[in-house]
C-alpha cells in the first residue's frame, strides 16, 4: 500500500529524508500522519522515526541549514523544522522499564522492537519516503475494520501507562466502527487496569477527556467507559444517558461538536479540579451550568449570557427530557441576544441612591423580559 498528500512532498523535507538515507540511515514517518492518509483523513502532525542517533539527525539536518530544537533530546527526538512544518524526528525505542505513568528506554535499531512499544496496531504504521506503508505488526487490516486493539498484551500495554485506557475509548470515538462495538480483550483490561488512573496526572487526563469529547460521536465510547468503570474513576457521579440524545440533536440543527457543552451534559463532581481546567474553562462551565439550573427561558438567556450558552442550554435541556428543542430555538435566542436593556442608571429619579438603584433596574429588567423586549425607555421608566 502507498499513501499520499501534499503533506509528504515538501522540498525540504524530502532532502532531509534523502540526506539521511544516503548516510545509510532508515528514516519513516510513523504513527498518525500515515494512520490518518491512510483513512483519507487529514493530516496535521508529522512524527518520524530513525535508526539514527539525535545527534546524527541534528547533524544532517544542520548540514541542510534545517533549524533543529532538542525537544525531547533524553527520549532521542529532536524537532526539525522543514517547509516551515515541524518534523518530531524520533530514534527507535524500546522499553526498558516502565510504572504505569512513565517509561525509561533505550535506542534500538529495529523497526518491529519500536513498533512494539506503541500503544494501538493502528499506531504502529510507518511509511517510506515515496508513501510506500511498512506494517511490522499487521495493523493494517485493524485500521481497515476500525478495530482499535492494542499491540501484543493489552494489560501490559496499560500496565506501561495507564493514561492508555483512555486514549483506548478516546481513538475509538475517533476511528472505531460503532456498529462493529469495541475489542473485548481491549474493554477487559482497561477494566482491569481501572484503578491505575489514579496514577496518572489531572493534566494528562484532562487533556485526554477534552479531544474525546470533541469526537463526531464520543456517545458509544463514554458508554463503555462507564460499564468499565473507567467514566466514575475520572468523572465521578457523571451520567452519559443525555450524551447521545445530544450528539443527535447536534447533528439535527447543524450544532458543532463542543466538548465543553457535552461535558456539561455528562455532568460529575470537580469537574474543574479532576480534568485540571483553565480558568477560562472553568468558567464557562460554571455560567452554562448556572444558565442549565436557572428557570429562565431562552430569550432571557440569549440576553444574559449570549447566543453561544443559550443555544446550549436548549440542546442539553431537550437532550436530557428525550425531546426535541423549541422548533423557534433560534428566534427566541436572537430576541434576546439582539436586545439591549433600554434604561440607565443615570434615566432614573435623581433621588434613587445606592442600593436602591440596582434594585430599581433589576425589576425595570424583570419587566422588560416578560414584555419579550418590547418596553423602551419611557414605558419602563412610567411604571416607577
Amino acid at each position: 500500500m502507498r499513501i499520499d498528500g501534499d503533506w509528504r512532498r515538501g522540498a525540504m523535507l524530502q532532502r532531509f529524508m534523502a540526506a539521511m538515507s544516503a548516510k545509510g540511515y532508515q528514516i519513516l514517518f510513523v504513527g498518525g500522519c500515515v494512520r490518518n492518509a491512510a483513512l483519507g483523513a487529514p493530516v496535521a502532525d508529522l512524527d518520524l522515526a530513525t535508526d539514527a542517533k539525535p545527534e546524527e539527525v541534528t547533524r544532517i539536518a544542520e548540514d541542510l541549514s534545517l533549524k533543529v530544537i532538542p525537544t525531547g533530546i533524553a527520549h532521542g527526538t529532536v524537532t526539525v523544522i522543514a517547509d516551515g512544518q515541524p518534523l518530531e524526528v524520533t530514534t527507535f525505542r524500546r522499553d526498558v522499564e516502565t510504572d504505569g505513568r512513565r517509561a525509561v528506554v533505550a535506542f534500538a535499531t529495529d523497526i518491529a522492537e519500536d513498533a512494539m512499544r506503541r500503544d494501538f496496531t493502528m499506531n504502529a504504521l510507518y511509511a517510506e519516503a515515496d508513501g510506500t506503508v511498512r506494517d511490522p505488526l499487521g495493523g493494517l487490516p485493524d485500521l481497515h475494520a476500525r478495530c482499535v486493539r492494542f499491540v501484543g498484551d493489552a494489560d501490559q500495554r496499560i500496565a506501561e501507562d495507564y493514561l492508555r485506557i483512555l486514549r483506548f475509548f478516546r481513538f475509538h470515538a475517533w476511528y472505531g466502527a460503532p456498529e462493529e462495538g469495541l475489542d473485548a480483550d481491549a474493554v477487559a483490561a482497561c477494566a482491569a487496569g481501572a484503578e491505575g488512573l489514579a496514577h496518572v496526572s489531572a493534566e494528562r487526563i484532562g487533556h485526554e477527556m477534552r479531544r474525546l469529547l470533541a469526537a463526531p460521536d464520543p456517545a458509544p465510547a463514554t458508554a463503555s467507559m462507564a460499564q468499565t468503570g473507567v467514566l466514575m474513576r475520572v468523572l465521578p457521579g457523571a451520567e452519559t444517558a443525555p450524551l447521545a440524545p445530544l450528539v443527535h440533536l447536534e447533528d439535527l440543527t447543524g450544532t458543532a461538536p463542543d466538548w465543553r457543552r457535552r461535558l456539561v451534559a455528562l455532568g460529575g463532581e470537580g469537574v474543574a479540579e479532576r480534568l485540571r481546567l483553565s480558568r477560562a474553562e472553568a468558567r464557562h462551565l460554571a455560567t452554562l451550568r448556572a444558565a442549565l439550573g436557572s428557570e429562565a427561558g431562552l430569550a432571557e438567556l440569549g440576553w444574559r449570557h449570549g447566543a453561544d450558552i443559550a443555544r446550549d442550554v436548549a440542546l442539553i435541556r431537550a437532550a436530557s427530557f428525550g425531546v426535541l428543542p423549541p422548533h423557534d430555538m433560534d428566534t427566541q435566542i436572537a430576541l434576546g441576544a439582539e436586545a439591549t436593556f433600554p434604561v440607565r442608571a443615570a434615566d432614573l429619579p435623581s433621588e434613587t441612591t445606592g442600593a436602591e438603584i440596582g434594585q430599581m433596574l433589576r425589576r425595570l429588567q424583570q419587566d422588560w423580559i416578560a414584555s419579550n423586549f418590547s418596553l423602551g425607555r419611557a414605558e419602563l421608566l412610567a411604571s416607577l
